[in-house]
């Protein structure tokens, strides 16, 4: 019996021997050691992506060379994680070996970014209102200008209807002059690699002219509010980086060649991009990067010469040391542009255009050539239309980050420019009536009384007859008498007996820059300290004419035609040439008077930061930054006078054109006049789960007057009057951050005020009406709130969703302006309009943008809404809401060659971006004089308004290797 509970006993062991023993082996078979790489797209290796078995938190990290090997059941799926990359799950079936590609994630909100922040950081753990657009998303649309991107930003108002340059950029309602190309830019920092592209702005000069995109650009960083009043540049609305590419650790580059048809298919474009870059030396610590572009293009509204024509060329060498990196970088920029003039318009509640004009007929003045010399014996320039706005721009400068070990780190970006701006253009095209005393006080020719003809210049017909005479009651003068006797005026659905006054505007800036920004900062523990210092000095050289000329051109379709101006005299019946040979009135030979301006404007900032990681879920700033603004300058005003040689230029006085000269009539000079400002910014961010943040911030900025100013002085009592006086900004925002699964969402509701605004009025003396004179400054006071969305949704590998939306109500708090009545300031008088909606504000702006990807095809539309918006502060009348559709196509037809296709405008719609009121030139101007009695008087009045860009077509072929 003993013996046999023993063999009992050895057999029942072995049997639980037997069953451990095969369970070990199922279990053996049923886990393996899984090991692969890990790359991105260009198949760099990626180092650090976490790796884990979905269920289990365990998990490795891959190697320097991108390498993995871990333990994983089959049935088991791998999850691979890394900052600025999308999650990717592989599910493992009877493979050991797994090397995957993982793609970047544009849109995360882990991704570190290093605008508008204290140190380096992610979205998701930052306590500012920032967004990213990746060179692969902007390389998918066919943008215009720079300012295109920024449709993409929520809060952001972006009016580029006017072209490449002059367009408008504003966030959150803080705005000013914000209708037209002046003042865009006046409360934001457009930034190129970190720095200001230019410091100094001022009325129609301002940072688009020097920023271009190109396939150099790696990505665009976008602050609204917030930090931008401790880290931008005099600029509390926004900061907006412009990332360039630098070389790789391998050599690649692309080629782009890009055709198009604008104008609704009838004006092509050619363009040109290239990029490339790689290592210089066997231990790829030197690296280069270069690229450009090379375009013209014809313009949505044909001139009958190039919109565009020029590019650029950028480059930069890196070098990358054991506690460091130093970048030197260039760039030449040599353009030529024109833009998009004000476009007669009918029917304010459905804008429409009137009879003979479409949404690609042009305005701008024709092809018109003059040489004149710069007052009596200045230099000699000479003016060409078909060179529009020549802009130049020769940079050079160096980055340098530091570690100095022990916490210690520093920064330093500096660059010095070059920069030059040469207008041969027109600025203000609007009917002028022939059949009033002001066109004839304009062209110079108030008391020049007879009976006048309008030939067109190619044919020699005659187009109309009007007698300029005095009005003599009683004997006595009694003001002026204009009688036409024949009229076929073209455009007689636009004003009847007018021509689009064209006056020649010639400007040239020169404007030598250095720019500095210093920043040193020291990390104890959970806690950076940041200190820093902004330095820029901005010369700037100006001659600025409106006095060399006019042409009064016919308001024919699809462009203006030139147009003769004579008259017999009343008095002598003999002839007087009013236009010259080339159709104009000064010309070749004619002494002009020309404004000589010189400003140097000097700005000094100091700035601290802290930051605090209170735990591992709640993250405090705060900053400070006190800013000095100085300017110094001498304005030499000109005055056109009788020329001292009888018949002018060519000795004939019945050419009129040539018979006057300017001089220099008076020297302004201002000195020390300065500005200090003291600014505020703290934040709180809390991170309460690993994929969702809130926070909150509060910032007080202010923003001190630009070079406009200054050298807009032509006045003694301007002069006297220079008192520059900061606007101050506070606003408040509060943020909630979201990543989940396929979703990445960011909520900012937000609220501003923005007071000391100064609003001046320009009005025309009384005894003579061709001199104009401001009044004084009144000072305003606007809120806005409202909120900002940002979703990216992945709803599948191949189908996602990106939307931008602002929705914001708007008030002038307070808002009071000049009702200048006759001319002359007797009747000047203020009215008030405070509590009515500010003009401009849409209470929604939306961007949808969905994708489709499917192997080598890629596919999305870009759907935008502009809501309705007030035209000006009296609140004369709405702009009408509009919509815009964009599709964009790709497919790639090998590993490097890819083919896009791009439609913008698909339906061809006409919205509203600006407007100027009616009545012609010089009504036109003044936009917040418009009210609504006004308008019910005259509800059928002809305006002026920008359009959207008629519908585009694009083909692009790249060759990436």
């Amino acid at each position: 019996m003993k013996k046999f509970l023993q063999q009992h006993r050895v057999a029942l062991f072995l049997i639980k021997a037997l069953v451990l023993y095969l369970g070990c082996c199922t279990q053996a078979m049923a886990q393996q050691i899984i090991q692969g790489k890990v790359t991105d797209d260009k198949n760099e290796p990626l180092i650090g992506v976490s790796v884990t078995v979905k269920g289990i938190n365990n998990g490795i990290n891959t190697d320097a060379d991108g390498k993995y090997s871990i333990n994983a059941k089959i049935n088991s799926t791998l999850v691979f994680n890394y900052v600025g990359f999308k999650t990717k799950q592989v599910v493992i079936i009877n493979q050991t070996t797994v090397n995957v590609v993982l793609q970047e994630d544009t849109q995360a909100l882990d991704e570190v970014v290093v605008t508008g922040v204290l140190d380096k950081r992610t979205r998701m753990q930052s306590s500012v209102s920032i967004s990213t657009i990746s060179a692969k998303q902007f390389d998918k649309i066919a943008i215009t200008s720079s300012a295109d991107l920024l449709k993409n930003i929520p809060g952001v108002f972006v009016n580029s209807s006017l072209g490449e340059i002059r367009n408008t950029v504003y966030s959150r309602g803080v705005s000013v002059g914000s209708n037209d190309g002046a003042s865009g830019y006046y409360y934001v920092s457009m930034q190129e690699d970190g720095l200001p592209v230019t410091n100094a702005t001022f009325g129609n000069y301002g940072p688009d002219y020097f920023l271009r995109t190109d396939a150099t650009l790696s990505k665009l960083e976008a602050v609204r509010g917030g930090t931008a009043s401790i880290l931008g540049n005099n600029a509390p609305g926004g900061i907006f980086n412009y990332v360039s590419k630098t070389g790789g650790k391998t050599f690649e580059g692309e080629i782009r060649a890009k055709y198009g048809l604008e104008g609704n298919g009838k004006n092509p474009y050619y363009r040109a991009d290239f990029d490339f870059g790689g290592p210089l030396s066997k231990d790829k610590s030197l690296t280069f990067n270069v690229g450009g572009f090379l375009r013209q293009s014809d313009g949505a509204r044909y001139s009958g010469y190039p919109m565009n024509n020029g590019g650029q060329i950028k480059a930069n060498l890196v070098k990358t040391y054991k506690t460091g990196t130093v970048k030197v970088f260039a760039k030449y920029l040599n353009d030529h542009n024109g833009w998009n003039e004000f476009t007669p318009t009918i029917g304010f509640t459905d804008p429409h255009y009137p009879a003979g004009v479409t949404n690609t007929t042009s305005v701008l003045i024709p092809a018109v050539t003059a040489d004149f010399t710069v007052n009596q014996a200045g230099e000699k320039m000479h003016y060409d239309s078909t060179d529009k706005i020549h802009s130049k721009d020769k940079s050079i400068g160096i980055n340098w980050e530091q570690d100095l070990g022990n916490g210690w780190k520093l920064d330093n970006k500096i660059r010095y420019s070059d920069k030059s701006t040469v207008w041969n253009t027109t600025a203000v095209v609007y009917p002028f009536a022939t059949d009033t005393p002001v066109f004839y006080a304009v062209s110079g020719n108030l008391f020049n009384f007879g009976t006048y003809s309008f030939n067109d210049h190619a044919s020699g017909t005659q187009i109309g007859s009007v007698t300029h005479s005095p009005n003599i009651i009683g004997g006595n003068f009694a003001g002026f008498n204009e009688t036409v006797n024949y009229s076929n005026f073209p455009g007689a659905s636009i004003q009847a007996n007018s021509l689009y006054f064209n006056p020649i505007f010639f400007t040239q800036n020169k404007m030598k820059e250095i720019i500095d920004q210093f920043t040193i900062t020291k990390k104890i523990d959970k806690m950076t300290f940041t200190g820093g210092m902004f330095f820029a000095k901005s010369n700037l050289d100006r001659m600025v004419s409106t006095g060399i000329g006019e042409s009064y051109s016919q308001m024919t379709s699809p462009r203006p035609s030139l147009t003769d101006i004579s008259y017999v005299g009343l008095f002598d019946g003999q002839t007087y040439n009013v236009t010259n040979p080339d159709g104009i009135t000064g010309g070749s030979g004619k002494s002009a008077p020309v404004d000589i301006i010189t400003v140097a404007q000097k700005q000094m900032a100091f700035f601290l930061g802290h930051t605090w990681e209170m735990s591992s879920k709640v993250n405090f700033d705060w900053g400070i930054r006190s800013e000095s603004v100085s300017f110094n300058g001498n304005n030499q005003i000109s005055e056109s006078v009788a020329t001292t040689t009888p018949g002018g230029t060519d000795g004939n006085p019945l050419t009129l054109y040539d018979n006057k000269m300017g001089q220099i009539k008076a020297t302004y000079v201002y000195s020390n006049k300065k500005v200090n400002t003291f600014s505020f910014s703290s934040g709180l961010n809390y991170k309460f789960v690993d994929n969702q943040a809130v926070y909150g911030r509060y910032s007080l900025g202010n923003k001190a007057p630009d070079m406009d100013m200054f050298v807009t002085t032509n006045t003694a009592f301007g002069a006297d009057n220079l008192i520059p006086t900061a606007q101050k900004i506070q606003q408040f925002e509060a943020g909630y951050k979201l990543k989940t699964g396929g979703t990445n969402l960011f909520v900012t509701p937000f609220y501003s005020i923005v007071s000391n605004v100064p609003q001046r009025t320009t009005g025309q003396e009384t005894a003579d009406i061709t001199t104009a004179y401001n009044t004084p400054a009144l000072y305003n006071k606007f809120r806005t709130m409202g909120v900002e969305f940002e979703v990216n949704q992945e709803f599948t590998e191949k189908f996602s969703v990106r939307g931008v939306a602002t929705f914001q109500d708007s008030k002038a708090v307070i808002y009071r302006t000049w009702d200048l009545g006759a001319n002359g300031v007797a009747d000047d008088k203020i009215v008030d309009f405070s509590g009515n909606e500010t003009d401009n504000n849409a209470k929604v702006i939306l961007r949808v943008s969905p994708s489709y990807t499917s192997g080598k095809f890629y596919s999305s539309l870009d759907f935008s809404y502009m809501g309705k918006r007030a035209a000006n502060v009296p609140n004369a009348f709405e702009l009408p809401s509009y919509n815009q559709t964009n599709l964009n196509l790709g497919y790639n037809l090998t590993s490097k060659l890819q083919l896009q296709a791009n439609i913008n405008n698909l339906f061809n719609q006409i919205g509203v971006m600006g407007w100027s009121a009616p009545g012609g030139f010089p009504a036109a101007l003044d936009r917040q004089g418009f009210t609504a009695e006004k308008l019910a008087a005259n509800p059928n009045a002809v305006y002026s308004t920008l359009s959207l860009p008629a519908r585009a077509y694009f083909i692009t072929v790249t060759y990436k290797f």
